[in-house]
């Protein structure tokens, strides 16, 4: 590389470098029950649990599974919908040393709970009453129904003490993406990871007491932890929504969403509203603009196993463009060509991810790790990068441009096409909020695009003005919403079933 290009890839894509936060959020929730015992920790359904009793009722439980044989690197199944006591699981396994594996069983079947409970090896499972005929029972792994524990009075405990103290490369949580292979893949994340994300600003979100953060998504979603650890971490208050999404926004300080799920709370209604941030999927321009203006506003991107998010932007109406950002703190972002090597400022390649963000690799898997993971020459020392399959570019004032995915790229008449650069396009259309393009066959795409009230015609009239023939979607089709995965974001499988019974 030229020199100058070679200064700014070092420039660019290293975070700041910050001392590293202590590990163990369960410790800052502890120090918040101390401190304002009274705070309200969460509201769900009209219920309120202050810090003090969230930190008895955590401990008390703690000690349960500490008897039961927890040992601090377990792992403990917390099976649960959104509730009070589904945060009562999560703090009482970190409180015990474990890490805690999230999955909701209104959505996952029991099958893939069994699959997911054996795979992380968990020594106890937690869940709720109403729960426990969904929550598959394993030989010698004791199931503990956590409300109706909490019913009973709380005798006297001290605080839980593991068998011994968390380090930052213990685990925190085991999460499950969708390998694939149809299997999930378990994607361990430590302490020290997640510290540096919550503890550490921009990854905070400004969060404070008295303020109050909304609890949306699907607690098996990494964003989810965001929501909760980073705000049980600060002392704020967590609203748990149960169906009416904008409800529970408009009432919150801080929107942590997908833009999928963002473009379904009404704006209007969100005046108290101080802080988004979104992350998960690409997010519309438009989207963007509507919610940046009067407020705080991030643009965030990072898979699972790079700790939430690893980059973010704070984006204003009035800017040029739309972009990721930059890498947060004790990070780093490398884009590589295809033989790994640095890309010039302003080439497209491929986004790596190194640093603290970069999580324990997959669960039983060294193949799939070794795949995804490599050493990372940058940094040395033995650290690793991850390989993101993202994307992007560096801006000639250092921000990076998100893409689209590798598996993105689509051959379209032979024609190399982003599926994500249709969409955008699409979402220039007055009217448009979001749109989603899909390779049906070798010669065509199709697109869908929100609200109904789209002309569908002059979508595709937009992308022929902007972009080669051979982009332009055979159709068109306007939906008043796309349909969400229960993660929150776009559904692109019953997309393209839609779009394959649209033909028959």
């Amino acid at each position: 590389m030229p020199p100058r290009d070679r200064q700014l890839f070092r420039q660019f894509g290293q975070g700041p470098t910050v001392a590293a936060a202590p590990p163990g959020i369960h410790l800052a929730v502890r120090r918040w029950a101390a401190t304002t015992p009274d705070a309200i920790a969460a509201e769900h359904l009209g219920t309120t649990i202050s810090y003090r009793e969230l930190d008895r009722q955590a401990d008390r439980l703690a000690h349960r599974l500490i008897a039961l044989g927890v040992r601090t690197t377990d792992a403990v199944g917390v099976f649960a919908s959104r509730s009070i006591p589904m945060l009562v699981a999560i703090l009482a396994s970190l409180k015990a040393g474990a890490a805690y594996v999230p999955q909701d069983v209104r959505i996952t079947p029991v099958g893939q709970l069994r699959q997911i409970a054996s795979t992380a090896r968990c020594r106890v499972v937690l869940t709720t009453a109403d729960a426990m005929h969904r929550t598959p029972h394993l030989p010698a792994v004791p199931r503990i129904a956590v409300d109706e524990l909490m019913a009973q009075p709380v005798p006297p405990v001290p605080p839980a003490r593991p068998s011994r103290p968390v380090r930052a490369d213990d685990g925190c949580y085991i999460l499950f993406t969708s390998g694939t292979t149809g299997r999930p893949n378990g994607v361990t994340v430590t302490h020290g990871n997640v510290a540096n994300i919550v503890l550490t600003s921009p990854g905070d979100l400004g969060i404070q007491p008295g303020w109050r953060v909304a609890q949306l998504l699907n607690v098996a979603f990494d964003m989810a932890a965001w929501e909760i650890l980073g705000c049980l971490s600060h002392g704020a208050t967590l609203l748990i929504r149960d169906r009416d999404l904008t409800a529970t926004a408009a009432r919150c300080d801080v929107v942590i969403a997908t833009p999928t799920v963002l473009g379904r709370i009404d704006l209007a209604r969100c005046d108290q509203v101080k802080v988004v941030a979104v992350a998960g999927e690409p997010c519309p321009r438009p989207l963007a603009d509507r919610w940046s203006a009067g407020r705080t506003f991030y643009n965030c991107c990072g898979p699972t196993e790079t700790t939430i998010v690893n980059t973010m932007h704070r984006h204003h109406p009035a800017a040029d463009r739309l972009t990721i950002g930059r890498p947060t703190p004790n990070n780093t972002v490398y884009v590589l060509d295809a033989d790994g090597r640095p890309c010039r400022i302003g080439e497209v390649g491929e986004m790596w991810a190194g640093g603290d963000c970069v999580s324990a690799g997959y669960l039983d898997d060294p193949e799939l790790t070794a795949q995804r993971y490599a050493p990372d020459p940058f940094l040395g020392g033995g650290r690793l990068m991850f390989r993101t399959r993202d994307l992007g570019r560096w801006t000639a004032d250092g921000e990076l441009e998100h893409l689209g995915r590798t598996d993105d790229q689509v051959k379209v008449r032979g024609f190399r096409v982003e599926l994500d650069s249709v969409s955008a396009v699409l979402e220039t259309v007055p009217g448009c909020r979001h749109a989603v393009t899909l390779k049906l066959s070798d010669r065509e795409l199709v697109s869908f695009v929100t609200p109904a009230e789209v002309d569908p015609v002059r979508c595709r009239d937009a992308v022929a003005a902007a972009l080669p023939y051979y982009c332009v979607p055979a159709a068109v089709h306007p939906l008043p919403e796309l349909p969400i995965t229960g993660r929150g974001k776009v559904d692109r499988a019953a997309l393209h079933r839609l779009a394959t019974g649209a033909q028959r």
